[in-house]
Formats: C-alpha cells, structure tokens, sequence
C-alpha cells in the first residue's frame, strides 16, 4: 500500500479485535501546512490509519470463513471524536472491535489513543465484496499484496493459515 499509516499490529483476534501502533514522521511534507510552525496530524490521517487497521481485521476475518480476501472498503464514519492533538513522530496507539460483521459489511468501534488517553474514536462502517472476483488473476494478486502486507506489520502472522 502507497500509504499504509500502520508500523505494525501487535494484536489480532479474527472476529473480535485488532491491536496496532503508528507514528507520523515529522518529515512529511504535510506538516509544513498543517501547521506551520506547529505541526498536528490531520484527524482524517487518524482515521484513515484505523481504517487501515480495521480493513486488516476483516479482511482476515473474512478470508479465514470464506477462502478469499473480500477487499473491504470504508463506506461511512459515525460518532465521530477528536479529544487531543496528535504531534509527529507521537506514536499512537490503534484499537478496532468488531461490532458487527454481515455477509457483505462490518462495522468497528474505533480509538486512537496516546499514553492511553483516548484522541480520538469512531464508528467506521465498511462494505466489501462477499464473493471472490471474477477474473481470479485479480483475487490472487490481491490476496498476495495483502498477505505480503499482513506478514510485514503483524509477527503472529501464520504463512500456514494465510495459505490453507
């Protein structure tokens, strides 16, 4: 992924939750805008990168019940908070929990958190494909990349499992 706000997950219970961590660099060009002088992350960065967390989770999930990784997309955001700033090179602390997981969409509870304070939570609603695509070239590539992606932030990634 070109923008992966992930350094890695250290948590991962298909079903239930996912448990990561990311830190800004300071050297991203954003943060001469966003604000000069005092550089904050964007919120929407936070919750882009619980996105990312959260998208992992089911993707794993899923691909663990049905065989296929169902490429889940964020669809929607409810319940919306930002309590703290988040300063560059802070590493924050990613929390996902499953609320509900359907055929075709999953719905996370949400929080970043820095020395444990919650900065900021969400609802994220997500949508995905519930069947493998048609042209199965795409599926595997896809799976590869993501699999790839997986081993790379998360050390209890099981190639065994990935791979049946």
């Amino acid at each position: 992924m070109r923008w992966c706000f992930l350094d890695r997950v250290d948590e991962l219970i298909p079903g239930e939750r996912i448990r990561g961590v990311y830190s800004w660099p300071a050297e991203l060009e954003i943060f001469e805008d966003h604000f000069p002088g005092w550089p904050i992350v964007p919120g929407v960065l936070i919750l882009e990168s619980l996105a990312q967390l959260s998208g992992k989770a089911i993707g794993y999930t899923v691909r663990g019940d049905k065989s296929y990784w169902p490429f889940p997309i964020l669809s929607m955001m409810g319940k919306v908070k930002f309590r703290k700033f988040v300063r560059p090179g802070q590493e924050v602390q990613l929390e996902a929990d499953f609320v509900a997981l359907r055929e075709e969409s999953a719905v996370m509870a949400v929080k970043a958190r820095l020395d444990g304070r919650v900065m900021a939570q969400a609802e994220q609603f997500f949508v995905f494909n519930a069947l493998p695509f048609e042209d199965p070239e795409h599926g595997e590539r896809l799976e590869r990349v993501e699999g790839a992606e997986l081993a790379r932030l998360w050390a209890g990634f099981d190639p065994k499992v990935w791979n049946g």
